[in-house]
Protein backbone atom coordinates (compact mmCIF):
# COMPACT_ATOMS: atom_id res chain seq x y z
CA UNK A 1 0.00 0.00 0.00
CA UNK A 2 1.26 3.63 -0.72
CA UNK A 3 0.44 6.62 1.32
CA UNK A 4 1.00 9.81 -0.33
CA UNK A 5 1.52 12.96 1.79
CA UNK A 6 0.83 16.41 0.04
CA UNK A 7 3.47 19.54 1.43
CA UNK A 8 0.47 20.85 3.13
CA UNK A 9 -0.44 17.68 4.88
CA UNK A 10 2.63 16.56 5.50
CA UNK A 11 3.64 18.77 8.50
CA UNK A 12 0.29 17.29 9.98
CA UNK A 13 0.65 13.72 9.54
CA UNK A 14 3.21 13.78 12.96
CA UNK A 15 0.82 15.63 15.41
CA UNK A 16 -2.97 13.52 14.30
CA UNK A 17 -0.89 9.96 14.39
CA UNK A 18 -1.40 8.25 17.82
CA UNK A 19 1.95 8.49 20.28
CA UNK A 20 2.94 5.25 19.79
CA UNK A 21 3.28 5.53 15.75
CA UNK A 22 6.50 6.09 14.16
CA UNK A 23 7.12 7.67 11.23
CA UNK A 24 9.29 6.69 8.58
CA UNK A 25 10.99 10.23 8.33
CA UNK A 26 10.55 14.24 8.51
CA UNK A 27 11.57 16.29 5.65
CA UNK A 28 12.60 20.40 6.20
CA UNK A 29 11.33 22.90 5.24
CA UNK A 30 8.49 22.31 3.64
CA UNK A 31 8.26 25.37 1.47
CA UNK A 32 11.82 27.21 0.12
CA UNK A 33 12.59 30.08 -1.90
CA UNK A 34 15.50 30.57 -4.78
CA UNK A 35 16.53 33.20 -7.02
CA UNK A 36 18.02 33.32 -10.18
CA UNK A 37 21.36 34.85 -9.07
CA UNK A 38 23.37 34.79 -5.98
CA UNK A 39 23.86 32.85 -2.77
CA UNK A 40 20.23 32.29 -3.01
CA UNK A 41 19.84 30.05 -6.19
CA UNK A 42 20.42 27.42 -3.56
CA UNK A 43 19.03 25.53 -0.18
CA UNK A 44 18.49 22.71 1.71
CA UNK A 45 16.51 20.30 2.26
CA UNK A 46 17.22 17.95 5.65
CA UNK A 47 15.68 14.50 5.72
CA UNK A 48 15.44 12.99 9.12
CA UNK A 49 14.95 8.89 9.56
CA UNK A 50 13.22 8.59 12.89
CA UNK A 51 12.50 5.22 11.62
CA UNK A 52 14.39 2.07 13.08
CA UNK A 53 16.01 0.55 10.04
CA UNK A 54 17.84 2.28 7.07
CA UNK A 55 15.46 4.79 4.69
CA UNK A 56 16.33 4.78 1.22
CA UNK A 57 14.78 8.03 -0.67
CA UNK A 58 14.71 9.73 -3.90
CA UNK A 59 14.34 13.56 -4.61
CA UNK A 60 12.24 14.17 -7.67
CA UNK A 61 11.31 17.27 -9.20
CA UNK A 62 8.23 18.90 -11.66
CA UNK A 63 7.16 22.24 -12.26
CA UNK A 64 3.71 23.54 -11.20
CA UNK A 65 0.84 25.28 -13.04
CA UNK A 66 -0.79 27.85 -11.08
CA UNK A 67 -4.73 27.47 -10.83
CA UNK A 68 -7.21 30.36 -8.99
CA UNK A 69 -7.68 27.97 -6.07
CA UNK A 70 -4.04 26.64 -5.79
CA UNK A 71 -1.94 24.51 -7.68
CA UNK A 72 -1.45 21.96 -10.24
CA UNK A 73 0.93 19.80 -10.85
CA UNK A 74 2.13 19.34 -14.12
CA UNK A 75 4.23 16.09 -13.98
CA UNK A 76 7.16 17.26 -16.14
CA UNK A 77 10.74 18.52 -14.72
CA UNK A 78 11.96 21.37 -17.15
CA UNK A 79 15.36 20.63 -15.38
CA UNK A 80 15.57 23.79 -13.82
CA UNK A 81 16.22 22.74 -10.78
CA UNK A 82 19.56 20.70 -9.82
CA UNK A 83 18.96 18.22 -6.70
CA UNK A 84 22.07 16.97 -4.88
CA UNK A 85 22.19 13.78 -4.49
CA UNK A 86 19.40 12.54 -6.15
CA UNK A 87 19.01 9.39 -4.11
CA UNK A 88 20.59 8.55 -0.37
CA UNK A 89 20.28 5.86 2.18
CA UNK A 90 19.65 7.43 5.14
CA UNK A 91 20.83 5.28 8.66
CA UNK A 92 18.29 5.29 11.52
CA UNK A 93 18.10 8.21 13.35
CA UNK A 94 20.61 9.76 11.05
CA UNK A 95 19.91 13.09 8.64
CA UNK A 96 20.98 13.90 4.99
CA UNK A 97 20.97 16.62 3.43
CA UNK A 98 20.07 17.28 -0.01
CA UNK A 99 21.13 20.36 -2.27
CA UNK A 100 18.40 22.00 -4.48
CA UNK A 101 19.74 24.51 -6.82
CA UNK A 102 18.35 26.76 -9.77
CA UNK A 103 20.17 26.24 -12.69
CA UNK A 104 17.45 27.49 -15.35
CA UNK A 105 16.99 31.04 -17.48
CA UNK A 106 19.28 33.52 -14.98
CA UNK A 107 17.17 36.23 -16.82
CA UNK A 108 13.81 34.86 -15.87
CA UNK A 109 11.13 37.58 -16.47
CA UNK A 110 8.40 36.45 -13.34
CA UNK A 111 8.45 33.50 -10.94
CA UNK A 112 7.85 29.59 -11.51
CA UNK A 113 7.28 27.23 -8.80
CA UNK A 114 7.73 23.42 -8.57
CA UNK A 115 7.66 20.41 -6.59
CA UNK A 116 10.51 19.04 -5.21
CA UNK A 117 9.03 15.09 -4.11
CA UNK A 118 11.28 13.44 -1.36
CA UNK A 119 9.61 9.89 -1.86
CA UNK A 120 10.24 6.60 0.50
CA UNK A 121 11.85 4.28 -2.02
CA UNK A 122 10.26 0.35 -1.45
CA UNK A 123 12.82 -2.29 0.73
CA UNK A 124 13.64 -5.33 -1.27
CA UNK A 125 11.97 -8.18 1.00
CA UNK A 126 14.26 -11.47 1.50
CA UNK A 127 13.05 -13.94 -0.76
CA UNK A 128 9.98 -16.00 -0.09
CA UNK A 129 8.88 -12.72 2.87
CA UNK A 130 5.71 -10.70 1.86
CA UNK A 131 4.77 -7.53 3.72
CA UNK A 132 2.85 -4.31 3.36
CA UNK A 133 4.79 -1.70 2.98
CA UNK A 134 3.93 2.01 3.64
CA UNK A 135 5.52 4.46 1.86
CA UNK A 136 5.42 8.54 2.64
CA UNK A 137 5.76 11.06 -0.33
CA UNK A 138 6.75 14.47 1.18
CA UNK A 139 6.38 17.22 -0.62
CA UNK A 140 8.17 20.53 -0.99
CA UNK A 141 6.97 23.51 -2.54
CA UNK A 142 10.10 25.31 -4.20
CA UNK A 143 9.40 28.87 -5.76
CA UNK A 144 12.36 30.51 -7.87
CA UNK A 145 12.11 34.67 -8.66
CA UNK A 146 14.09 37.18 -10.53
CA UNK A 147 16.74 39.02 -7.74
CA UNK A 148 15.73 42.76 -6.11
CA UNK A 149 11.38 42.06 -7.26
CA UNK A 150 8.80 41.88 -4.02
CA UNK A 151 5.27 40.74 -4.45
CA UNK A 152 2.43 43.29 -4.41
CA UNK A 153 -0.57 41.52 -2.89
CA UNK A 154 -4.19 43.28 -2.32
CA UNK A 155 -7.73 42.03 -1.63
CA UNK A 156 -9.45 42.78 -4.53
CA UNK A 157 -12.92 41.71 -3.30
CA UNK A 158 -14.32 39.83 -0.59
CA UNK A 159 -17.74 37.93 -0.02
CA UNK A 160 -19.88 35.56 1.96
CA UNK A 161 -19.67 32.12 0.81
CA UNK A 162 -19.78 28.96 2.98
CA UNK A 163 -17.38 26.10 4.16
CA UNK A 164 -18.21 22.35 4.09
CA UNK A 165 -20.73 22.19 6.63
CA UNK A 166 -22.69 25.13 4.90
CA UNK A 167 -21.96 27.87 7.82
CA UNK A 168 -20.80 31.32 6.54
CA UNK A 169 -17.65 31.92 5.76
CA UNK A 170 -15.40 35.04 4.04
CA UNK A 171 -14.26 34.01 0.23
CA UNK A 172 -11.19 36.61 -0.38
CA UNK A 173 -9.84 37.36 -3.83
CA UNK A 174 -6.77 38.27 -3.80
CA UNK A 175 -4.64 39.89 -6.70
CA UNK A 176 -0.40 39.98 -6.85
CA UNK A 177 0.24 43.11 -9.42
CA UNK A 178 3.79 41.76 -9.49
CA UNK A 179 5.61 39.30 -11.55
CA UNK A 180 7.49 37.80 -8.41
CA UNK A 181 5.04 35.29 -6.31
CA UNK A 182 4.16 36.00 -2.32
CA UNK A 183 2.51 34.71 0.23
CA UNK A 184 -0.90 35.34 2.11
CA UNK A 185 0.60 34.37 5.20
CA UNK A 186 3.24 36.79 5.14
CA UNK A 187 0.12 39.45 5.83
CA UNK A 188 -2.01 40.45 8.00
CA UNK A 189 -5.54 39.96 6.71
CA UNK A 190 -8.67 41.63 8.46
CA UNK A 191 -12.09 40.78 8.07
CA UNK A 192 -15.13 42.69 8.77
CA UNK A 193 -18.74 41.84 8.17
CA UNK A 194 -21.72 44.40 8.30
CA UNK A 195 -25.02 43.73 8.12
CA UNK A 196 -27.85 45.12 5.44
CA UNK A 197 -28.26 48.21 6.97
CA UNK A 198 -23.93 48.96 7.10
CA UNK A 199 -23.75 48.06 10.67
CA UNK A 200 -20.81 46.15 11.70
CA UNK A 201 -21.03 42.87 12.99
CA UNK A 202 -17.56 41.14 12.97
CA UNK A 203 -14.23 42.23 12.88
CA UNK A 204 -10.87 40.42 13.37
CA UNK A 205 -7.40 40.19 12.00
CA UNK A 206 -5.86 37.25 11.73
CA UNK A 207 -2.02 37.14 12.25
CA UNK A 208 0.49 35.73 9.69
CA UNK A 209 1.18 32.81 11.58
CA UNK A 210 -2.96 32.57 12.43
CA UNK A 211 -2.77 32.18 7.99
CA UNK A 212 -0.94 29.92 8.01
CA UNK A 213 -2.67 27.20 10.24
CA UNK A 214 -5.75 27.79 8.78
CA UNK A 215 -5.13 28.01 5.15
CA UNK A 216 -1.00 27.38 4.39
CA UNK A 217 1.32 29.34 3.56
CA UNK A 218 -1.58 30.85 0.24
CA UNK A 219 1.22 31.36 -2.79
CA UNK A 220 -0.45 33.87 -4.82
CA UNK A 221 1.53 33.81 -8.06
CA UNK A 222 3.29 37.01 -9.83
CA UNK A 223 0.70 38.39 -11.80
CA UNK A 224 -2.13 35.95 -10.70
CA UNK A 225 -5.66 36.23 -8.79
CA UNK A 226 -6.48 33.65 -6.14
CA UNK A 227 -9.54 33.19 -4.51
CA UNK A 228 -8.88 32.09 -1.10
CA UNK A 229 -11.47 30.52 1.47
CA UNK A 230 -11.01 31.81 4.88
CA UNK A 231 -12.36 29.13 7.48
CA UNK A 232 -13.41 31.58 10.07
CA UNK A 233 -16.73 31.23 10.91
CA UNK A 234 -19.20 34.33 10.38
CA UNK A 235 -22.32 35.50 12.17
CA UNK A 236 -24.38 36.43 9.16
CA UNK A 237 -25.09 34.15 6.03
CA UNK A 238 -26.64 37.49 4.62
CA UNK A 239 -24.44 40.32 4.79
CA UNK A 240 -21.09 42.25 2.93
CA UNK A 241 -17.47 41.37 3.68
CA UNK A 242 -14.60 43.56 3.25
CA UNK A 243 -10.95 42.28 3.81
CA UNK A 244 -7.90 44.02 4.04
CA UNK A 245 -4.18 42.87 3.64
CA UNK A 246 -1.35 45.04 5.39
CA UNK A 247 2.70 43.78 6.16
CA UNK A 248 2.86 41.54 9.14
CA UNK A 249 4.85 43.54 11.77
Amino acid sequence: MKSNVSFMSAAAVSLLLPAASTMAMTVQPVVIDLKTSGRDMSQVITVENTFASPLPVELTVQELRLTETGVSPTGKDPGDLLVFPPQALIEPGQTQTFRVQYVGDPALAGSRHYYVTVAQLPVKLPEGQSAIQILYNFQVLASVAPAGVKPKLEVTSAEVGKDGAGKPVAVVTVGNASAVHGYLSGSKLRIVEKDAAGKEQFRRTLSGPEIQQTIGFGLVGGNQTRKVTIPVELPLAVGTVEATITPEG
